[in-house]
């Protein structure tokens, strides 16, 4: 009985090891698409949140959830609109991005303190915070690698001697802070590189 424990655990090792490995390969694929088509990825981040909206209008209609958690979330998600008229540019100093960040942790609690005390199934809790309040920042933290092949139009350093716009940004080019740059990294050290043989 012991060996077959033993065996359970290996096999919850191996999924969880081909959980994360699907789930960095899909996180990659997802940056490299938002990178590529950022016009057609705003336009979709948008319509999805236009969609949570409708679900709280949805939510506020036919359910007896708390008006405060419905108001927050709503909030929340105007301003996720206002975030996106600088898509894929996001200043993490600017009001709109704190606004939003300060949201996101008031109605996770919010969520949490209701749930707790309400007894609803667990696919129920899961599907509010996946679709209400995990999907866009989700979409936010994809895309952050998005701007980072953006042709710039003003220069960062005002105090360099160089004030070329162009040559400014193709001389810190080598340097991509953001998301898909982090798995650039991880697929560089982690994974083996293929050798090309020379005969």
């Amino acid at each position: 009985m012991w060996f077959f424990i033993l065996l359970s655990w290996l096999g919850i090792v191996v999924l969880l090891l081909f959980f994360v490995l699907s789930l960095a390969t899909g996180l990659y694929y997802l940056a490299e698409l938002i990178e590529e088509y950022t016009t057609v990825s705003c336009k979709i981040i948008r319509q999805l949140n236009l969609f949570i909206i409708a679900i709280y209008v949805g939510l506020f209609l036919f359910e007896n959830l708390p008006s405060y958690l419905i108001i927050c979330g709503l909030l929340s998600h105007l301003n996720n609109m206002v975030i996106l008229k600088t898509f894929p540019f996001f200043q993490l100093s600017s009001p709109s991005f704190i606004f939003f960040i300060v949201m996101l942790v008031i109605n996770h609690y919010l969520a949490f303190t209701y749930f707790a005390q309400v007894n609803l199934y667990f696919v129920q809790v899961l599907s509010y915070f996946t679709v209400c309040l995990w999907i866009i920042p989700f979409a936010f933290f994809v895309s952050l690698s998005a701007n980072d092949n953006v042709l710039p139009t003003s220069i960062e350093n005002r105090n360099s001697d160089d004030h070329d716009l162009i040559s400014h940004y193709f001389s810190r080019k080598g340097t991509r802070p953001g998301l898909l740059s982090i798995f650039n990294y991880a697929k560089e050290s982690i994974l083996p590189q293929q050798v090309k043989k020379s005969y």
